[in-house]
């Protein structure tokens, strides 16, 4: 008895949709999606690659899988950072059968975004895609979501555009992501989030796993191919770094509305940082950036402010006009290379556990703390130091030596290595949860 209105709706949908897409009058959804699938599906590739990790306290290699898309004749595709992080070796499959290895040309964490090229014979070409333009996308815009959820290669799925501009608090403080009821799954990141057209205007990125959650999320194509550009020219983005925290003027989350219409809010700044060093202070309203007015209203607002802070060269100061306690002010900011957003990982055989530098982006809390030095990413299960040691603890010393960098674990490592037929006990100090304590780890026995 629900069947006929449903089959009304939509057909009253689709033919609408018919009728607002010029280049398709009077055509049938069916050859809509068939069109824009010819355009679309031969650049898509099926990634699969070996990555290596420490995480469970040893060097470890697993395969894991993607999606992703040419935008080249010569091959150039992009996928997400996820899922090349780490990657000794790629190999991608295309709609036509063939089978490529592939390098990576740059990435970026920040963005999620890779640059990568297939290995192709002189003279030989592939399919690619064009972008579209993602500032044209709006709520109920129907959308094409391809690539190889669950690593099922060659996979369609369609819907509408839930949310044009969705603010995820936590997921990439630069990317105002399209949210898309179409289903977007495991693997399917890094494929193309495509229009009625067939071209790109999202990069697929976050999924989810929940058979009752109906939604994904795709970077605006817009914003990635300003990375792109920037990963083809450098193999990196070159992030600015000010150390700014913005808030918006209307914060609805904190329940906090300031009285102006124009200009963002410094909620602080972080420790260390150029902005801190320059004297800005939080409720310091910030109103032009190098002369161009800035406006953050709510949080949609603040990813392409952070973009705009952080794409600026970080060799030239950069000018504040700002108003402090109702009156004018400037402020100049000397911002410096973001650098790294995650720090280096290394083993410890025999130890049986891996460290990793300190990253003030990607380890803001142990920063606080110490900000150079080295902690206990990974423990292997029953080994060694499995029940003397826990994950995050900084390691201050061995026998004595102090420990700055992951150079010098390793120094010790290989000094208490060379003498285990006489000593083969090691005394650690690590500050765990702000407190210092001494452990004794007995490498004496080889789990391996």
């Amino acid at each position: 008895m629900h069947v006929k209105p449903l089959v009304a709706f939509w057909g009253a949908a689709l033919a609408a949709l018919a009728l607002r897409a010029a280049p398709y009058e009077g055509a049938d959804f069916r050859e809509i999606i068939a069109t824009a699938k010819r355009q679309a599906q031969p650049a898509v590739l099926y990634v699969t690659c070996i990555t290596e990790s420490t995480e469970r306290g040893k060097l470890a290699s697993k395969s894991v899988s993607g999606s992703a898309f040419t935008i080249s004749a010569d091959g150039e595709f992009v996928t997400n950072w996820h899922v090349v992080d780490k990657a000794t070796s790629i190999r991608c499959l295309i709609s036509d059968g063939r089978h490529f290895e592939a390098d990576c040309i740059g990435a970026d964490k920040s963005m999620d975004l890779a640059l990568c090229k297939l290995r192709l014979k002189p003279g030989e070409t592939v399919p690619f895609a064009a972008f579209g333009s993602s500032a044209e996308v709006e709520e109920g815009s129907f959308v094409i979501a391809l690539g190889a959820p669950w690593g099922l290669n060659r996979s369609l799925t369609f819907g509408t555009v839930s949310c044009a501009k969705r603010y995820i608090d936590g997921h990439s403080e630069y990317v105002l992501w399209i949210q898309t009821d179409a289903s977007i799954g495991p693997g399917n990141s890094g494929g193309p989030l495509v229009n009625t057209a067939g071209e790109v205007i999202g990069i697929n990125a976050l999924g989810t796993m929940l058979g009752t959650a109906n939604f994904g999320f795709a970077i605006p194509a817009d914003d990635a191919r300003v990375i792109l550009e920037r990963l083809r020219a450098n193999g990196k983005v070159n992030w600015s770094w000010s150390g700014i925290r913005l808030q918006p003027l209307h914060d609805f989350q904190r329940d906090m509305y300031f009285d102006a219409t124009n200009g963002v809010i410094v909620a602080g700044t972080d420790p260390d940082s150029p902005a801190r060093a320059a004297g800005l202070l939080p409720s310091d309203r910030i109103v032009r950036l190098n002369g161009a007015p800035v406006t953050v209203l709510t949080d949609e607002d603040l990813p392409a402010v952070r973009r705009q802070f952080g794409l600026l060269p970080d060799a030239d100061p950069i000018t504040l006009e700002i108003v402090r306690a109702g009156a004018p002010a400037t402020v100049v900011i000397a911002p410096r290379a973001k650098g790294a957003v995650e720090g280096e990982e290394r083993e410890f055989p025999r130890w049986d556990f891996s460290a990793k530098a300190i990253n003030q982006f990607e380890n803001p809390d142990l920063f606080l703390r110490r900000q150079q030095g080295v902690f206990v990413f990974g423990l292997k299960r029953n080994g060694n130091a499995s029940s003397q040691l826990e994950r995050n603890d900084i390691v201050l010393a061995v026998d004595g030596a102090p420990i700055a960098t992951l150079d010098d674990l390793s120094a010790e490592h290989k000094r208490a290595l060379e003498n285990i037929q006489t000593k083969h006990k090691a005394l650690l100090t690590v500050l765990r949860n702000g407190r210092p304590r001494h452990v004794v780890i007995d490498f004496f026995k080889d789990n391996e």
